[in-house]
């Protein structure tokens, strides 16, 4: 059972007697669907449409946890508090909160709701997170990212830059981060409206090397044209945020697609339900 306590993330937490319906009209996932002792990724977006801040939102009592950046949790809440004018909400941020994941192993959630599971994860892997409790280190943190680069889950900021991306470009909208049954959120007419309208262009794929991978922020080409960049990075194995209607491209004209001078595979994550475009769509 490998175990390690994270770095760097926060705990944002929104309690009171709106703090529900407060996020659910803020953030992408739907509350109503979370589950206690489940855990979902999750975004509050710019009107734009794009991803200010990226979390793992799970339940904690009564309340709910915002699992954040570190770097990001201080801006979150404030972000937040903006919106709360004079709803009945209380946030809190606790920025030295330990976070231990841990995966393949026989137990499951808590009913303190201290331990849940991350339903970005295939159930049968039994992703686990606790909150609190004394530091694990059993393994190093390369392979929680080798985990994630496996199942094809992004997070920033090492596979795509806050305020840069939108939902569909992270695939959270196959990991169950964003609805699109809810209701209104900030942003939510942008992401519908890609959704209906299949306008996504830029997905994270999983990219695997001929060779060790170069360093996370290497272009990836094709033909001499960049077509994405190069996030998490395991070896061999890693992730990339990248246009797939250029990778559908130069995979029919059978080009050669590289990251730094490295020749690539790139293959839509086994659990993800979308494809290569059918034809190329305009820039």
């Amino acid at each position: 059972m490998p175990r390690l306590s994270l770095s760097g993330r926060a705990v944002l937490t929104v309690t009171g007697e709106d703090a529900e319906d407060f996020l659910q009209n803020l953030i992408t996932t739907d509350l109503d669907t979370l589950e206690h002792g489940d855990l979902k990724p999750g975004a509050l977006l710019n009107p734009q449409g794009k991803i200010l801040f990226e979390f793992l939102v799970s339940r904690n009592g009564g309340g709910l946890r915002l699992d954040t950046l570190q770097t990001s949790a201080d801006d979150l809440l404030k972000r937040l508090a903006l919106y709360k004018l004079r709803a009945n909400v209380q946030i809190a941020v606790d920025s030295e909160s330990l976070v231990e994941v841990s995966w393949e192993n026989e137990s499951g959630a808590s009913e303190a709701d201290s331990t849940v599971r991350d339903r970005r994860f295939p159930q049968a892997l039994n992703v686990m997170r606790r909150y609190g409790g004394e530091p694990a280190s059993d393994v190093p943190e390369t392979m929680w990212t080798a985990l994630r680069i496996a199942h094809g889950v992004a997070e920033a900021p090492m596979d795509y830059t806050l305020g840069d991306a939108f939902p569909h470009d992270v695939n959270l909208d196959q990991t169950g981060g964003v609805s699109f049954r809810k209701g209104c959120f900030v942003g939510q007419e942008v992401v519908s409206r890609m959704q209906h309208r299949g306008t996504a262009r830029r997905r994270i794929l999983i990219v695997t090397g001929a060779s060790d991978l170069p360093a996370t922020g290497t272009s990836i080409t094709a033909n001499e044209r960049d077509i994405g960049t190069l996030g998490s990075v395991a070896g061999s194995s890693g992730l990339g945020l990248v246009r797939i209607d250029r990778v559908k491209d130069a995979l029919d004209s059978g080009n050669p697609i590289l990251a730094g001078d490295i020749p690539i595979h790139l293959a839509i994550p086994s659990e993800h339900r979308f494809t290569f475009p059918e034809a190329k769509q305009e820039a």
